[in-house]
């Protein structure tokens, strides 16, 4: 099948470029630089793919790029923190463009790569494929879940969109680093916040499998967690000064004071749009909030395990301590194993 990747160059867009050529299916990337493209085949080890270049926000490009294809797997998506409209306009045009413009065309499937956390605050125990979409307050959460929304009316009407919600998503081979890794790097270096809640973890070659997987023509809508591993936050601690080698820190982090924080990064964000910090009351709601994923229609459906979380946050920390992100001091374990 011939499929147009958007978001191709990015952490989850390049391993399912991968996993999607491993499938057997013909790749057209529709990404904004050929360097970068050049890059990420090159580190993957891949053939040449027909490439296309433009913005997604872009709906003539757009337009040409779907031209031809038979499925489109969109997971392309500008990411800032903070109140930055630019993104919120951003993702929306460009989600609107990519799977519109596909279901014009009649592609099937629609893959989109959505989200977790826009069904936060979770509603029970654990986050299922069918909860309802949450409002969120970041401009980049409310793109995604405007466009969750928008993606939910057309499933109801029968369009063959295939959402798949991932967690945290962690891995090696990392070309950013994302948000996720730049958080489990943070983490290392500064010390582990011990609060409620807990972190949501999927190998990203798991989720590219899921991905993978899900490319199947006649199926129609379907939504799909891809959940992988829920680890409190002292366990994730615990785990990590195993694979590390060495005691980690852990900070106490009352869900009060982190929230307060929130609050306090919100206002200045407010006060001045350029200020870039990660703490923002929505994301220490979910932090201190966050539940374990539900992914048995996903493994039912589509075959796919997840590999034990340890594997998972040892290929992650090693990569980051080989990418230059972590001192080999703060990993003896791994510094030995690589010796060796």
């Amino acid at each position: 099948m011939k499929i147009l990747v958007t978001g191709g160059t990015g952490f989850v867009g390049s391993h399912a470029v991968e996993a999607l050529c491993r499938a057997g299916h013909q790749v057209r990337l529709f990404a904004r630089s050929a360097q970068r493209v050049e890059r990420m085949q090159k580190a993957r080890g891949l053939p040449s793919l027909e490439l296309r270049l433009g913005d997604m926000g872009d709906a003539d490009a757009v337009a040409a790029a779907l031209d031809g294809c038979e499925a489109v797997l969109h997971a392309a998506a500008s990411v800032e923190i903070g109140r930055t409209r630019r993104v919120f306009e951003s993702n929306l045009a460009g989600s609107h463009n990519v799977i519109g413009g596909a279901l014009e065309r009649k592609l099937d499937p629609v893959l989109y790569v959505s989200s977790v956390t826009t069904m936060f605050p979770p509603r029970g125990p654990v986050f299922g494929p069918d909860e309802p979409v949450a409002s969120l307050s970041s401009d980049y959460g409310r793109s995604k879940s405007e466009t969750e929304r928008w993606v939910r009316q057309l499933q109801a009407e029968g369009a063959p969109v295939v959402s798949v919600y991932p967690p945290g998503v962690y891995g090696p081979d990392d070309p950013g680093p994302s948000s996720t890794m730049k958080g489990l790097r943070d983490r290392v270096r500064i010390g582990f916040i011990m609060t409620s809640g807990g972190n949501g973890c999927v190998d990203v070659r798991d989720l590219a499998a899921v991905l993978a997987a899900a490319v199947e023509a006649g199926r129609g809508p379907r939504r799909y967690v891809a959940g992988g591993h829920f680890l409190p936050w002292a366990e994730e601690a615990d785990l990590c000064e195993e694979i590390l080698g060495r005691p980690v820190r852990r900070l106490p982090g009352p869900q009060l004071l982190l929230r307060g924080v929130g609050h306090a990064v919100d206002l200045l964000q407010r006060l001045l749009p350029s200020f870039d910090y990660p703490l923002t009351h929505e994301a220490a709601l979910i932090f201190t909030q966050f539940v374990p994923c539900d992914s048995s229609r996903t493994v039912k459906e589509l075959g796919v395990e997840f590999r034990p979380v340890r594997e998972t946050l040892t290929d992650a920390l090693r990569w980051l301590v080989e990418a230059g992100e972590i001192s080999p001091q703060l990993a003896p374990a791994l510094t030995a194993s690589a010796a060796d």
